[in-house]
């Protein structure tokens, strides 16, 4: 294997791999550490003072048995695609993320679309302009996306666009009494493109605008502020100057010259704010009533359902490891010096 690329991406997936073992082991440990009963809280009080029932259902989630005994019986069952049977539900946990892993993908990534055109346009301008009123408030709006809290602007966004206004469609992915598209994704807006059900993707687009530009806020504040640092500081460096000093043309330079370097350190950030999009999506999800990731964590953790919140956590630590491993290929094919080294 003499390609310096295959041999840093097998060293990545075992890497990951080892990972991954080790994200399923503090699952498992942090949901067993936490403090409550899962017997009570799905049988109810009435119940748990049964010692019958409850040692049945202990017996039946193989919770009478060792803890360390557990953890292999759950790295088992993820070996052969078995997350386990949810507590709540009564199906298995590998089904239910297949419904709601879709509907939250779709929202965070129409929300970090939307943070990657409007945050690293508007920290380029911001960056070309330095110090003109242009930049200034964009700087400004950039430190009202970071400040303003997501759960209060989803909120503020519910009420005065849904509410009083009527602008927006209310909650849920597409409106009431339509059929949903024929499930090929799972994203609503592809499966009715591919379908050809326009009226579902028109739907579908209109409930996600709302919450995925709520989502989106922190997001372009962020990458507008790192885009405009990246920026200035490639703007100064002497190839730039050189450039300019050729008399190349101002948008040469930046595509050519500016862009692709200043755009390094900036993915990484993308990269890092799409997966706290996935994993950081309860709040809005609960306010629009989107059925995603964030509102089966939360219903999941409420109740105690510990192998539901276990699938969760290993489903969010796969994502984060995903986009690490792109995050590092998309360095070599932007800067020809990572590949290098």
């Amino acid at each position: 294997m003499r390609s310096p690329l295959a041999r840093f991406l097998v060293r990545r997936i075992l890497t990951a791999l080892l990972l991954a073992v080790g994200i399923t082991l503090i699952t498992f440990v942090l949901t067993n550490l936490v403090p409550g009963d899962p017997v009570a809280a799905n049988l109810g009080q009435r119940a748990v003072g049964d010692p019958a029932i409850v040692a049945q259902w202990r017996a039946d989630h193989g919770l009478d048995r060792p803890l360390p005994q557990q953890y292999l019986m759950h790295l088992e069952g993820l070996l052969h695609g078995d997350l386990g049977t949810s507590q709540q539900s009564h199906r298995p946990v590998l089904d239910d993320l297949a419904e709601s892993v879709p509907a939250t993908l779709e929202l965070a990534g129409a929300a970090i679309l939307v943070s990657l055109i409007l945050g690293v346009g508007f920290g380029v301008v911001a960056a070309l302009r330095r110090d003109r009123l242009s930049d200034h408030v964009l700087r400004v709006l950039s430190l009202i996306g970071i400040s303003v809290p997501t759960f209060w602007l989803a909120l503020v966004a519910f009420y005065v666009f849904f509410f009083r206004l009527q602008i927006t469609p209310g909650s849920g992915r597409i409106d009431p009494g339509m059929t949903p598209p024929p499930q090929v994704t799972g994203l609503y807006t592809v499966d009715a493109l591919l379908s050809g059900r326009w009226d579902v993707f028109s739907s579908a687009i209109g409930h996600l605008a709302a919450p995925a530009l709520v989502l989106a806020l922190y997001t372009i504040g962020l990458l507008t502020r790192f885009t405009r640092s990246a920026v200035l500081e490639v703007l100064g460096q002497d190839y730039v100057r050189a450039a300019r000093a050729k008399g190349l043309p101002g948008r040469v330079v930046l595509f050519r010259y500016v862009l692709r370097p200043a755009l390094v350190p900036v993915i990484t950030v993308a990269g890092l704010a799409f997966g706290s999009l996935l994993s950081g999506t309860v709040l809005v999800e609960a306010v629009f009533a989107w059925p995603g990731v964030g509102q089966y964590a939360y219903k999941s953790a409420t109740t105690l359902d510990l192998p539901a919140v276990m699938g969760v956590g290993l489903v969010v630590g796969v994502v984060y490891l995903v986009i690490n491993l792109v995050v590092d290929v998309l360095y070599g094919v932007i800067d020809p010096r990572v590949r290098v080294s």
